[in-house]
């Protein structure tokens, strides 16, 4: 387990015992008893994928197009905090309230951020544009983002997420209902998405122990793992299973409510499209958790030609490989449309 003892290193060094607990809600079962006033019929969809410039903008973009052309009320939210760009994808302006008025409290109520995107049901809300010191906000400030983000009186909300395996940025990952992992078929872009599922494992993991008092158990396999025999994640929650079954069975029902989803963007082949059933099947013997293939966004000169028009490619052309390809993993999503 190369990496295993650095990625459990902890939550972070500005945690004390009670935001703990209430992060551990946060990414547990989201109900009325977890958050008060939370919409219990949205469904949040998060995009990472580890680094920048595999498309995840895109993909975020245009599934909001889509289910907002379906009827449901999407918003968008941009949470690369440091480098907001899903305005452009848009081919809209700035906004000029952004999550770093909120996060500052400028705005206290989120839906005054939420900007109009000139499309029906969409709308946006934009991370910081010029503000760098709010990429990384205080804990107790991404807790109230996380809280409110999941309180929006919405069908989906979709979050576009920047790149790298930050805690906030896995924690943002780690709320939805879908964690959509974006990949293209290059060996940089699928080492990056193996560290950033292994960096979200180890955060659920985290939040496991904290919530089920797990944590001696796992450090005693962790300090121990060499005798043990422990070379992969799977082993060690079938360590925990065996010497606490309850709270194993707790560990690993977790573990596999794990919200992880997978798209291979700019695919130019049969092969490359399969590669995600291989990545999907890599996951599942290391990690001992469940990835769906959701589909392959084939390399479509559509897609560039969009971007350069600064419209989504569902609007400049529909009919496009490309977008239809989007359309049929926004389907496989289950948004259900309230209105």
């Amino acid at each position: 387990m190369d990496g295993v003892a650095n990625q459990h290193s902890g939550m972070g060094p500005d945690v004390d015992p009670e935001q703990a607990r209430e992060l551990a809600q946060l990414l547990g079962p989201l109900d009325e008893s977890t958050l008060e006033g939370a919409n219990a019929r949205r469904m949040v969809i998060a995009v990472g994928g580890g680094k920048g410039g595999i498309g995840k903008s895109l993909i975020a973009a245009n599934l909001g197009v889509y289910l907002s052309q379906r009827g449901a009320k999407v918003v968008l939210v941009d949470a690369d905090l440091g480098g907001a760009n899903l305005h452009t994808c848009l081919g809209v302006k700035p906004p000029r309230t952004t999550l770093s008025d909120f996060v500052n409290r400028r705005v206290n109520d989120l839906n005054e951020v939420v900007a109009n995107t000139g499309i029906p049901n969409l709308g946006l809300i934009s991370g910081a544009l010029d503000q760098l010191s709010a990429a990384n906000p205080k804990y107790t400030q991404k807790l109230r983002i996380l809280r409110e983000v999941s309180r929006l009186d919405v069908d989906a909300i979709i979050i576009d997420l920047g790149g790298g395996t930050g805690f906030n940025i896995l924690d943002f990952f780690l709320i939805a209902d879908h964690g959509i992992l974006t990949v293209v078929p290059e060996p940089t872009s699928i080492e990056n998405a193996y560290r950033f599922i292994k960096a979200a494992y180890y955060r659920r993991l985290k939040t496991a122990e904290m919530s089920w008092n797990l944590r001696p158990l796992v450090e005693a396999a962790m300090s121990d793992r060499g005798s043990q025999g422990l070379r992969t994640p799977a082993d060690l929650v079938a360590y925990v299973e065996k010497r606490d079954p309850e709270g194993g069975a707790r560990l690993r029902h977790e573990l596999e409510r794990f919200p992880l989803e997978l798209i291979v963007n700019q695919a130019r082949s049969p092969e490359e499209e399969r590669l995600g059933e291989a990545i999907a099947d890599a996951c599942r013997k290391y990690f001992g958790i469940r990835m769906q293939f959701l589909g392959a966004v084939p390399f479509d000169d559509a897609v560039w030609q969009s971007v350069r028009h600064r419209r989504p490619v569902l609007i400049d052309a529909p009919q496009s490989l490309a977008s239809q390809s989007i359309m049929r993993i926004a389907d496989t999503l289950g948004v259900r449309i309230s209105r």
